[in-house]
Formats: structure tokens, C-alpha cells, sequence
């Protein structure tokens, strides 16, 4: 006779396992990767944890630092492909579920999300990211329950990959907030070039001691208008590469290079870097001839900057401490102030910025840069120089500031920079003669990747 289909076993039968979905098994190869590029996503968007600090190898995160070099690399590249296509990658997620994820899903929305970055945007077979994901949900209790949505989910972006890229090439790459602040600034159609431009990954450009030309031909790159060289497609490290060793060059984003440049002959001048590290300003100033000061708050950053400038054989008096307790003996003929800033002009190569700084951030840092300014002022003699730039893109944190100090400080006057002196970049040059660089300037060329970091400079005189 057969048991009864609904009959409860009893109280004191033996009852067997549940399966055990926890992941006692081996786990499938790759599977780490995956794992630490959603938890580190899920740090990055959720709790603004800057992406540098989680990836550094001393201080960072443990899951990262256990993987071995390949999967680091590989881990870096789902963080910033997820990072920079975010917005695009939740929309094709959500067009892809009938019903949205419950409010307590994160954990698994970032798992999607790294998946679908893969599928959509880098060379992984969509099988393995698939594959890799659905066992990320088994493996998470909170997730397991979804699992067979996120197979269902991303076969069909794989199977759907051209139409999904398509019906979300519309959608703006960056957050709503930044999206505001650009079109503010610059109108709606710049606004959509340069948040379009930060989908491309920055090329690697080296400022050299001297003959940008030669050094150009020695290494298959091309010249700016920056004066700097930018290589061409490149595998392998920098430091292999000829005039490292003997520090004939140093790794410089072109518009990075720009603030030093605009002080004009500095030779035998004495100039302060107030905020030097990691020194590449700092050895443009030594190379253009002038006896440089080099002042950095942080002393690991410090000690960075001096092994960097012993390799380029280059020399400054280097003060460790508070910019705002440096005082030198006699004022100085020059001050360049690259001011700490919200970074929102680097964000080809920090995609996280846009996700863990807001508005309140960038209010924030234009206070402290506007103190700063002022603070310098008070160190340069009459006729002297000071360059203020710092790699935002928010008028807030430029040309605003410069307005308002210029305004209520009539011992300080604007140098306005020539358009003359800057083929190739004159729109790079504000009405009011301050600098303004975007990532959506200098276009690719010749098998050249284009584009730079955003930067604001002025060059001010105190009289």
C-alpha cells in the first residue's frame, strides 16, 4: 500500500541532508576573480571605497592581494570595464528581468553586473562568465534562490549582445549627478563627448628630459601638442623600455604636463611644488632650471617622490609636513599649486571616482584648494608667479575659485596664456586665458589612441 504523498516524517526518523550549496567542493577555476571584482564593485558603488586603495598590494584588499598576477590584472580589468559602462550594463540587466530585483539584492545585482561587463564589453567567453556567475548565486545563500534567473539573465545577453549594445548606446556612461554638472559647464553636446570619452582607457604618454622628436622615433610614439610623447599600443612594462633606467623620461598624462609649462623661463628661479608627489611636476621644474622646493603632506608619498627623483638623477630640497605651517626664509619668485581635487577629469584611467564622490565632495575640496591658494599668495614676492591647476573637470574647483580670490585680492592679477604659444590646443584655452583641458580633446591619429586627462590651470601674479 503507498504511503500518503503529504505524510510528515516522524519526529524521530532519520532525515536526510539537505544538500550542501555552501561550496565545500572545489571551486571552479576563475571563480576567485569573479568573486573579488563583486565584491570590490559592490565596495566601490555602495560604500564610495576608492578603487586604488582597495587594489594597492600593500594595504589592499586581502581577496585581491591572495590572486595571483594574471588574475589581478584580470580582476582590474572587469573592475574599470564594469565602472566605466555601469548605467549601460544595469539597463540591459533590468530589460532583462520582468520584475526588478528586491531591494536586499545587491549582492546579487554586482554579481550580474560583472558578468554582463564581461559578455558585453571584454574578450571572455560568455560561457565561462555564465557559467562563473550561476555558481556565485549557488554558492551565496542570500543569491541561491536566483540562481536560475542569472542563468536565464545572461545567456540572453550573450545571445542578445548586438541589440542589447545598441538600444543602450543612448544611455549616458556616467551618473546622473556628474551628467548635471557637465552639461552645466559645457552644454549638452561637449557634456555627452566627454562622458562618451571616458569609456576609452588612457594611452600612456612620457614627458621627456629633452628632443621629444628623437625620443619619439626611438620608441615608435607620437608628439603631442603638450610637448609630450604617447605610445602606441603597448604590452609589457614601461620600465623595460629604452631611457628608463637611465631616467631620460617619466610617465606623465599629456594634461598633467601642461601646469609646469606655464610659468615661462625658470632658470635659476626659486619655485615650491606644494603638493609634489609623485614628483613629475616636480622634475619638469628641475629640468626647466629652477631650484625647486618640493613640500608633501604625506610621508610615504614623500619618500615615493624621492626615489622617483633619484631615478630621473635629479635633486630639491624636500620638506615633509603641512603646506599650510611652510613658510620659506625668503618668498619665493614661484609656486605651483596642484591643488588635492575631486579627480573627476582622470576618470579613463579612475572610473571610480564618479561613483564615490559627489557634489557634496567636490564643495568640499574647492574650500580646501581656495585656502590653499590664499595661503600661497602670501609666500611669493612681488613679480612673482603662481600656476593653480588640479585634474577636475567642475568649475567649482576652477575657474569659480579663481574668480572669487581674484575678486577680493587686488595685489593678484590673471596671466592670461596665449593660444599663440599652444598649436593644437587653442581651444583648450578659456575667454579669460585660463587653461581648461576635457578627456574628449586631442583625437586619436594614426593608430594613436586619443584623448587626456581633464585639467584646469591659471597662472596669477602677485604684485
Amino acid at each position: 500500500m503507498n504511503e500518503p504523498k503529504n505524510k510528515k516524517p516522524h519526529k524521530n526518523s532519520p532525515r536526510k541532508p539537505a544538500p550542501d550549496r555552501t561550496g565545500s567542493e572545489p571551486r571552479k577555476p576563475g571563480f576567485e576573480v569573479r568573486a573579488t571584482a563583486a565584491k570590490l564593485l559592490a565596495a566601490a558603488v555602495d560604500r564610495k571605497t576608492s578603487l586604488d586603495g582597495m587594489l594597492d598590494l600593500t594595504h589592499g584588499n586581502p581577496a585581491y592581494k591572495a590572486l595571483n598576477d594574471a588574475d589581478r590584472a584580470l580582476t582590474r580589468a572587469i573592475l574599470t570595464t564594469a565602472l566605466r559602462h555601469l548605467p549601460r550594463l544595469e539597463a540591459a540587466i533590468a530589460s532583462m528581468i520582468e520584475t526588478p530585483l528586491p531591494e536586499g539584492a545587491r549582492a546579487l545585482q554586482h554579481v550580474l553586473v560583472v558578468a554582463a561587463a564581461q559578455i558585453l564589453h571584454l574578450d571572455v567567453p560568455s560561457h565561462a562568465a555564465v557559467d562563473l556567475a550561476v555558481e556565485q548565486a549557488n554558492r551565496d545563500p542570500r543569491n541561491r534562490r536566483f540562481a536560475k534567473l542569472v542563468n536565464a539573465v545572461l545567456r540572453r545577453l550573450a545571445r542578445e549582445k548586438d541589440e542589447v549594445l545598441a538600444a543602450t548606446a543612448s544611455i549616458s556612461p556616467v551618473p546622473d549627478w556628474f551628467r548635471a554638472r557637465l552639461v552645466s559647464a559645457y552644454g549638452k553636446a561637449e557634456a555627452t563627448r566627454i562622458a562618451e570619452a571616458q569609456l576609452t582607457p588612457p594611452a600612456i604618454d612620457l614627458t621627456v628630459k629633452r628632443d621629444p622628436q628623437a625620443w619619439a622615433e626611438k620608441l615608435g610614439a607620437r608628439v603631442l601638442p603638450t610637448g609630450s610623447i604617447r605610445l602606441g599600443e603597448f604590452e609589457g612594462s614601461v620600465t623595460a623600455l629604452e631611457g628608463f633606467d637611465q631616467g631620460d623620461w617619466w610617465v606623465q598624462d599629456a594634461a598633467a604636463s601642461i601646469p609646469a609649462k606655464l610659468f615661462g623661463d625658470l632658470k635659476g628661479k626659486r619655485v615650491a611644488d606644494l603638493c609634489a608627489a609623485p614628483g613629475g611636476k616636480t622634475a619638469q621644474l628641475i629640468a626647466a632650471g629652477a631650484v625647486v622646493t618640493a613640500v608633501e603632506q604625506s610621508s610615504n608619498r614623500l619618500a615615493r617622490l624621492k626615489e622617483n627623483l633619484g631615478r630621473l638623477g635629479m635633486s630639491a630640497e624636500l620638506v615633509g609636513g603641512d603646506l599650510f605651517k611652510y613658510s620659506p626664509e625668503e618668498k619665493l619668485d614661484g609656486i605651483l599649486l596642484d591643488a588635492p581635487c575631486s579627480s573627476t577629469g582622470t576618470t579613463r584611467r579612475h572610473p571610480d571616482v564618479l561613483w564615490t564622490k559627489g557634489m557634496q565632495d567636490i564643495e568640499k575640496l574647492a574650500a580646501l584648494q581656495e585656502k590653499m591658494l590664499r595661503h600661497a599668495v602670501t609666500l611669493v614676492k612681488s613679480g612673482g608667479m603662481i600656476v593653480f591647476s588640479n585634474c577636475s573637470l567642475d568649475p567649482l574647483e576652477g575657474e569659480e575659485l579663481i574668480e572669487r580670490v581674484l575678486a577680493d585680492t587686488p595685489s593678484v592679477k590673471r596671466v592670461p596664456v596665449d593660444p599663440v604659444n599652444w598649436p593644437g590646443l587653442e581651444n583648450a584655452i578659456t575667454a579669460q586665458g585660463d587653461f581648461r583641458t576635457t578627456p574628449a580633446m586631442i583625437p586619436p591619429s594614426d593608430g594613436f589612441a586619443g584623448g587626456m586627462d581633464g585639467f584646469f590651470a591659471s597662472v596669477l601674479r602677485v604684485e
